[in-house]
Formats: structure tokens, C-alpha cells, sequence
């Protein structure tokens, strides 16, 4: 037996700020020493932090980063321990994204990304090179004040692994896993047993399998030790990196570190045997044969042992149960861990949340109060360090600190109903009994007089009284009378946010939350500037669909059973009169559903459909219900209101990133924001394929499961891959 212990981590690192990262680092190698491994994996740029973006592009980041270097390796933390460190690297004129792998003080290889992430939420190629140089390694001169520090000139510098006396180590980095020839395959051909994987990754609902799905593969054909560090936390934007640090071994998880948590620092172990490996290895006939006329790749020896002979005080880890969580438990604690980041790290005093007892301001409360309740969990738990960023924001004293979450909710957490005219007793009452379950600070409030106000200085200005529809104004009226009372919300909800503080006597400000989801954003239901507009979103690129599930679960799960009343009531904006005969809904005025709005996000964004594609497949999808020229006008509504609207992603506020079909304009969804919203050709090669197919007759007949037969296995009739695709939540990256 070749016993081999190896650590990885989830680390809680913060972009630029070295210190933070520094101690994390440290503590994660202390961890691993501790436990007695002899390989420790950090993430993806862990010195730095992964979301530095253009800071990447200064000098003064690259030279920190050498320093943070210099100070570990003056220290005995590579004592008897292999570490692999992420930081950017300048050699020559280009700058790379390198995994610096160090041993007893010793820098032993620099090993450069080869494949960069550059879709989606990732622009790496906007500051980083990929290495093209894999036939061999090359010298790299250390920085002058590394080299004397050191006593060491040079290293070996590109694509190669680290040949042990007993075993061969080789790093994958995040995005090259995921690539169509990633670089396990011939590394493992190359004699290396052990991959660690150093990532970046964030969080998306439901994408959790398909990265582990992908560290199995890499090694249930080929056999290997796969070790996975990942970031866990807001490092500064949009993104929360979900951990799950883990290792597998010949495709079995036999460790699995947590997805979400408040923890700084968590480090996984696992104690494998290599002659696993090289069993499995040699027991696969097409693994020997391709291995005898494998390209070679360089490597570089050192003359270490990193395992130990057969020993029965050492255990060995085993196959375990890969941990998943429900769409609903993803909701409740990605975003409120990131608000818990973003709040400790801002130097904010608590959350203010314009509550209005429906069911996207009802979901944000939940999260808030969900963070409140893992706050209390972890300080139960023994995290020193969550405890002490609670006693500072909660203001506690006296060696008092957060016991209970509703407690600390009163500390940290203001709820207020702006209620008006056109406000139900209904939702007035919602929004009291969920803040009493919660137990934030909640003040209820009216803008009537605010509102005729404006309304008064406008007839004056214009000699002009407004009117809603349905007391005979003109839609122009009717929007304008919703869009005050929207503003308004807004304009006091900051007030408030600031001011509310000073008036309790206590320091500092609140961080106004708000409440859009993902679906609104897309269709642009939503007044530019209003409630909307606030100092972050946990819930923006969550579909409607998936908070009223949330809300659901949340009711039995998180305690807070008024969430389910206010789960039933149909979506209302309230900002119109209520009559016998009309009260306003969210449906009614956009024109479409929100199923429908997660099918045109799915087409548009993840599918990369235009118009005519968009509906060509939707004629697929909706055919045995709808004729081609419904489903033309359909299309054609979604367009121009998307396009109309598009100008509000320009401000939208940053949100925590969960969807893949965010319309978030700053960085994850790139488009123009004026359009023809018209689409003068594009509508006319509809309007042409609608004559061709017999429009107002529809193409499939009746039939209630054909939207489920794009996931049948008989292959007749099925709506394709795109279309059924676009009904499922799972669909995309």
C-alpha cells in the first residue's frame, strides 16, 4: 500500500485584500498540517482573489501577490507539505493565471492556465494569457527580491507534473476540466495519480452535478485521485462561489465539503491508497494500450517521498453520499450567505427592505431572515469569527452576543410597508406578520401625502389632473400615477436607510435591499428607478417560478408559516385603484405568464435565439395548444417589450447571479439598450412562415403531455433539444 493524506479547502477569500486571504491561507495549511497531510490545495487565485478583474491588470497586484509568496515560503508552512497557491504571474511581457507549487521552503514548479473562462460571467482573456508552450518546460527567473530571499534563481515554468519518488502530482485548473480535451487524460497516461483542481466557481441553481459530474468522469475511465479546492463566499461582486471542495478517487466521492456556509475557512481531508489507482489502472486493456503511445509531457523530480507504507492506524476514506441541496435550500442559503459577506465587509449596520406583503419582497425577508438563523447556528457552532462580525454589527456589549435569531434580527434588520391609497388591508397585514416572525424592526407607512403632492405641484405646472384607466384616464395617466408612487418608495426607502440609524442612536447606514426577480428584469416590468433600484438584489436572477416554490418551503422550513398565505395571492404591483370590477395583477398587465417568461429567457439567452428561431421553436413546444400565429404574436409581444425595456438592465441593481438567463446588462448578459423595438425584418420572416404553415390552425392536435415529449426516449414526434430545453430550469451552464 502507498498511503497518501491529502487536504483541500473552501476559503472565503475577498478580491484585494491580502490580509483577509493571507489568513485564510495560513489557517487552511495550519488545518491541514494538523490532520497530518502531506498535500494541501487552495483555490484558483487565492492569494489575490479570484474577482480582482481589471486590478489584474496593475503591477502593484502582481507584486502583493509575490510578497504574500515570499511570506509563506519564509515561514514553515511548506514544511513537509506540498502547496499549490494561486496568483498571477508576469513572464516575460504576458501575464498568466498560474498555480505556484511549493515544497520545504522551495518553489518547485509554476504551473500556467492553459484554457481560459471566458463566457459567461468570466472575462479571464481580458486579463490573462493562456499557455500555448506544452512540449516542454521552461526557465523562469524569479523577481530579485523573491530569488534573494530564497536562494533560488529560477524555476521550471508550463505545462509538465511533479514526479515524486513515489507518486506523480500534476494541477488542472478550473475551466480546463470542462474543456473538450481536458488535460487529465494525457496526464494520466503520463503515470500522474493525483489531480488537483484549484477553481473560481459560483453558484448557479441546480448546476452542482454537473461539476461533479465532471470530477468523476475524469477518473472512472482512467482511474486517479481528484482533489477540488473551490472559493466559498462574495469576494466583491455579483457572484458567491459555492465551495464543495471534495476529493474522488477512481469516480467515487469519498469527501465533500459544504456548499454554502458562514465559515472563513474549511478544510477537507481524505487519506487514500495509490495502489488503488494503479490497480484500476491496470486492470483496463484500452487504458495499457494507450498509455504504451502516449505523447510524453515534461515533468520535473524531486527527490521526496509523500507516502507511507500499510499502517492499520491509518484509516482509509471511503465511498460516501454526494450531498445535494433542493432548489429551495440553494435559494435560502447562497444568497443569504452573500448578503452575510457583503454585509460584514461593507461596514453597513443592517438591511433595509421596502416590505410590501408580496411575493418577491416576501422572499428577500425570508432569506435575510434565513442569514440570521445560520449567524446564530454558526456562533452555536464554535466560529469565533462569525461571532465576533455579529456582536459588531448587532452593537452587542458587555460579553452579550446573538443567541437568537429574531434577536438579532430586531438589531440588524428594518422592514417597511409603504403603503397608499391603492394598498389591500391584505398585504398590509401579510407584511406585519411576517416581520413579527422574523423579528425585524417594522415600520408601516403611508406616501398618500406625498404622492398628492407631486400630483398638486404637477397641476400647477400644467393645469393638468391626472387620472387612472380605470377611472377614464389615458394609459399615458395610468402609468405615470404608478410610476410616482413608485419613485417615491425608493426616494424614502433610502431616507430611511440612512437615517433610521442616527434616529435609534445608532452608527452607520443600511443597505437598502431590492426585490426584482429575474423574469421582471427580462420583460422590463419594472419602474426604472423605483423599489427596484437599491444597494444589492439576493434575488434578481431568481425566476417567479422558483420563489414561490422557495416561498413554499420556506413557510415549513425556515418557520415563517405566513409565507404560505402570501405564496396563494395572485402577483399585484397594487399601484392602481381596486374596484368591484377590476383589481390590477402582474400577469394581466405584462401581457404573458411568468412560465412564459422562463421560456423566452431560457430561448433567448441560453439557446442564443432571435425572433424567428425563438419562435420556430416554440411552435414545438406550444403547438398542440396554440396556432402559429398565436405563437407569432406571442413572440412578437415578448420582443417588443423586451426591447422597449432593455434600458433598464443599464441600472439594474447588482443581484446575486443564480440564472443563466439574467438579462444583468453590467457583465454577465452583453447587449445593446436601443433597439428597433419594431424588429421591421425579423417580423416579417415570421409573418411569412406563419402563411406558410397554415396559421390559424394548430399543427399538432390536441394533447396535454406533447410539452413533456421532448424528453421521451421514443423519438417520434418530440419537440427537439432548444424546445424542451426551454421549459426546463435546469437548462444551460
Amino acid at each position: 500500500m502507498r498511503l497518501l493524506k491529502v487536504a483541500t479547502c473552501n476559503l472565503n477569500q475577498w478580491a484585494m485584500d491580502f490580509n483577509c486571504n493571507m489568513k485564510n491561507i495560513k489557517e487552511s495549511i495550519a488545518r491541514a498540517k494538523e490532520a497530518g497531510a502531506v498535500i494541501r490545495l487552495g483555490p484558483e487565485l487565492e492569494i489575490t482573489g479570484y474577482g480582482c478583474e481589471d486590478h489584474f491588470l496593475e503591477l502593484d497586484t502582481i507584486t502583493h501577490a509575490w510578497e504574500c509568496l515570499k511570506d509563506l515560503l519564509l515561514g514553515d508552512w511548506t514544511d513537509g507539505i506540498l502547496c499549490s497557491f494561486g496568483m498571477p504571474v508576469i513572464k516575460g511581457s504576458e501575464r498568466y493565471n498560474c498555480q505556484v507549487l511549493c515544497l520545504n521552503r522551495k518553489i518547485i514548479m509554476i504551473r500556467p492556465k492553459l484554457w481560459l473562462a471566458n463566457d459567461g460571467n468570466y472575462r479571464e482573456l481580458r486579463w490573462f494569457t493562456a499557455w500555448k508552450q506544452k512540449d516542454q518546460l521552461e526557465d523562469f527567473l524569479l523577481p530579485h527580491e523573491i530569488s534573494e530571499a530564497l536562494c533560488q534563481k529560477s524555476v521550471p515554468f508550463g505545462y509538465g507534473f511533479i514526479q515524486f519518488l513515489d507518486t506523480a502530482v500534476a494541477v488542472e485548473v478550473c475551466e480546463e476540466l470542462f474543456t473538450p480535451i481536458p488535460p487529465h487524460a494525457d496526464l494520466a497516461l503520463n503515470g500522474v495519480e493525483v489531480f488537483m483542481n484549484a477553481s473560481g466557481s459560483h453558484h448557479q441553481l441546480r448546476k452542482l452535478d454537473y461539476r461533479i459530474r465532471a470530477f468523476i468522469s475524469a477518473t472512472h475511465s482512467r482511474g486517479g485521485v481528484y482533489m477540488y479546492s473551490n472559493q466559498q463566499g462574495c469576494d466583491g461582486g455579483r457572484l458567491y462561489f459555492d465551495g464543495c471542495s471534495c476529493v474522488v478517487v477512481n469516480g467515487d466521492m469519498i469527501a465533500q465539503g459544504s456548499q454554502f456556509s458562514l465559515r472563513d475557512v474549511e478544510v477537507v481531508v481524505a487519506q487514500v491508497d495509490l495502489d488503488a489507482v494503479a490497480g484500476f489502472r491496470g486492470s483496463i486493456s484500452s487504458f495499457q494500450e494507450q498509455a504504451s503511445c502516449k505523447t510524453k509531457i515534461s515533468s520535473v523530480a524531486v527527490q521526496y517521498s509523500l507516502c507511507q507504507p500499510f499502517n492499520l492506524k491509518m484509516s482509509l476514506s471511503g465511498p460516501l453520499k454526494i450531498m445535494y441541496h433542493s432548489p429551495e435550500e440553494e435559494i435560502a442559503f447562497g444568497p443569504g450567505c452573500w448578503l452575510w459577506d457583503y454585509l460584514r465587509r461593507s461596514g453597513a449596520s443592517g438591511f433595509l427592505l421596502p416590505l410590501s406583503g408580496g411575493a418577491d419582497s416576501s422572499s428577500v425577508a425570508a432569506i435575510v431572515g434565513c442569514m440570521c438563523q445560520l449567524v446564530v447556528k454558526e456562533i452555536a457552532n464554535g466560529d469565533e469569527q462569525v461571532k465576533a462580525d455579529a456582536i459588531r454589527i448587532g452593537r452587542y456589549a458587555n460579553g452579550e452576543f446573538p443567541t437568537e435569531s429574531r434577536e438579532f434580527a430586531k438589531r440588524i434588520f428594518y422592514t417597511v410597508f409603504m403603503g397608499s391609497e391603492n394598498s389591500s388591508q391584505e398585504t398590509r397585514m401579510r407584511a406585519k406578520k411576517l416581520a413579527d416572525e422574523i423579528g425585524s424592526w417594522h415600520l408601516d407607512v403611508s406616501i398618500d401625502t406625498v404622492v398628492s403632492a407631486f400630483l398638486s405641484l404637477f397641476q400647477t405646472l400644467t393645469g393638468k389632473r391626472l387620472r387612472y384607466k380605470v377611472d377614464g384616464g389615458s394609459n399615458v395617466e395610468n402609468l405615470g400615477l404608478q410610476n410616482i408612487q413608485a419613485r417615491i418608495r425608493m426616494v424614502l426607502a433610502f431616507m430611511l436607510a440612512s437615517l433610521l440609524p442616527w434616529v435609534h442612536n445608532k452608527q452607520g447606514f443600511y443597505l437598502v435591499l431590492g426585490s426584482s426577480n429575474v423574469d421582471e428584469g427580462l420583460r422590463g416590468y419594472l419602474t426604472k428607478y423605483d423599489c427596484s433600484s437599491a444597494d444589492i438584489n439576493p434575488i434578481g436572477s431568481i425566476s417567479k417560478q422558483d420563489l414561490r416554490t422557495f416561498l413554499r418551503w420556506a413557510a415549513t422550513h425556515l418557520g415563517y408559516s405566513s409565507l404560505a398565505e402570501i405564496e396563494a395571492a395572485p402577483p399585484t404591483a397594487e399601484l392602481e385603484p381596486i374596484r368591484s370590477n377590476y383589481s390590477q395583477l402582474d400577469e394581466v398587465d405584462m401581457g404573458m405568464t411568468y412560465e412564459e417568461l422562463s421560456v423566452y429567457g431560457r430561448l433567448r439567452k441560453i439557446f442564443h435565439c432571435g425572433p424567428v428561431s425563438m419562435f420556430k421553436n416554440l411552435c414545438y413546444r406550444w403547438g398542440a395548444r396554440l396556432t402559429p400565429s398565436e405563437v407569432a404574436e406571442k413572440v412578437k409581444h415578448f420582443f417588443k417589450y423586451y426591447s422597449i425595456n432593455r434600458h433598464k438592465m443599464t441600472v439594474l441593481t447588482p443581484s446575486y447571479h443564480a440564472e443563466s438567463y439574467s438579462p444583468e446588462d453590467n457583465r454577465f448578459d452583453l447587449r445593446q439598450f436601443l433597439y428597433n423595438a419594431r424588429w421591421p425584418y425579423q417580423f416579417r420572416k415570421i409573418d411569412e412562415l406563419v402563411k406558410e404553415l397554415d396559421g390559424e390552425k394548430v399543427p399538432f392536435g390536441e394533447s396535454s403531455d406533447h410539452e413533456k415529449m421532448g424528453t421521451t426516449l421514443d423519438g417520434g414526434g418530440g419537440m427537439g433539444v432548444i424546445a424542451a430545453g426551454s421549459g426546463n430550469p435546469k437548462a444551460g451552464h
